[in-house]
């Protein structure tokens, strides 16, 4: 097969798990791939995608990743500290036998991810950071449980935002739905990255193109990059089974981003202008997809 994998006999168990033959499961869709494959498209090995047993674990590690969030928009105001956030969710997670993915992920020091204003991504939680009248903030949660990984993150609007600021933050959800529209089996996941920033730039918003989705189920970060800024019709071909998020960063101002924080890690806009991010975790079925984690 063109991903270096063997394939069962016709009247073996199919490799999937189901257990059933593999004629009568995944013989047809294994051909299928290889089809694509042969004539140029670009398909992801079948030990990226997940098996009925694989999505199960997911939402499972999911309902504790959303119920964290879930706290998180309950509680969170005008003086709460980042630090305070960073605790919430660690709790939250360990109390149901959860682990917060990014504690400790290549370093990182703390459980979760709050980003202000025109932070684009990967801001530290801290006692420092004090949220303020008027600030947004993005919340970004990834959970591990029993070996599976969940991922999505929320926009949270602090007392009176300025309108435009709200707008961007609107916009920004509404162009992640508009990518969880256009999914469906046997498209290019250009295309779903094309929807996400027709609905950016429509708004007069500029998309960061170094960053963006990812696969994620079995590791934390897996094929493919989802990048936001790819055209209609490139990229891998999406398949039943593959599992992935979709999380664009958005900015007010320009797209260009300033990496230089010594911290090694905060991302911040170039010329100072607010960004949003809303995340998503979803597999594509035979039909469409299923949202696992919101």
């Amino acid at each position: 097969m063109y991903d270096g994998l063997e394939s069962p006999g016709r009247n073996d168990d199919c490799w999937c798990g189901s257990g059933k033959k593999y004629k009568k499961c995944h013989l047809e869709f294994d051909r299928k791939l290889q089809a694509l494959y042969d004539s140029g498209e670009e398909i992801l090995g079948r030990d990226l995608l997940k098996t009925a047993e694989d999505i199960e674990g997911i939402k499972a590690s999911a309902k504790v990743n959303i119920g964290s969030l879930d706290y998180v928009a309950e509680h969170i105001k005008e003086g709460v500290t980042t630090a305070e956030i960073d605790k919430w969710v660690y709790d939250y997670c360990v109390e149901r036998g959860a682990i917060p993915a990014d504690l400790d992920y290549e370093g990182f020091p703390k459980s979760v991810c709050t980003s202000i204003n025109n932070v684009v991504c990967h801001g530290i939680p801290s006692e420092e950071d004090v949220l303020k009248n008027g600030d947004i903030i993005n919340v970004d949660m990834s959970t591990i449980l029993d070996g599976y990984y969940s991922d999505s993150s929320r926009m949270f609007c602090i007392g009176d935002v300025d309108d435009e600021w709200k707008r961007l933050v609107e916009v920004t959800h509404e162009s992640v739905k508009a990518g969880l529209a256009t999914v469906k089996p046997w498209i290019h996941l250009g295309d779903v990255s094309a929807a996400v920033n027709k609905v950016a730039s429509d708004a007069g918003f500029s998309v960061v193109a170094e960053f963006g989705g990812h696969g994620i189920g079995l590791d934390f970060h897996e094929d493919p990059f989802v990048s936001f800024v790819a055209q209609a019709g490139t990229g891998p071909i999406l398949v039943p089974g593959m599992c992935f998020t979709i999380e664009p960063m958005v900015n007010l101002g320009g797209s260009a981003i300033d990496m230089n924080d010594p911290n090694g890690w905060t991302v911040r806009t170039a010329d100072g202008s607010p960004s949003a991010q809303w995340e998503v975790q979803l597999v594509v079925t035979e039909t469409g997809y299923e949202l696992l984690s919101w």
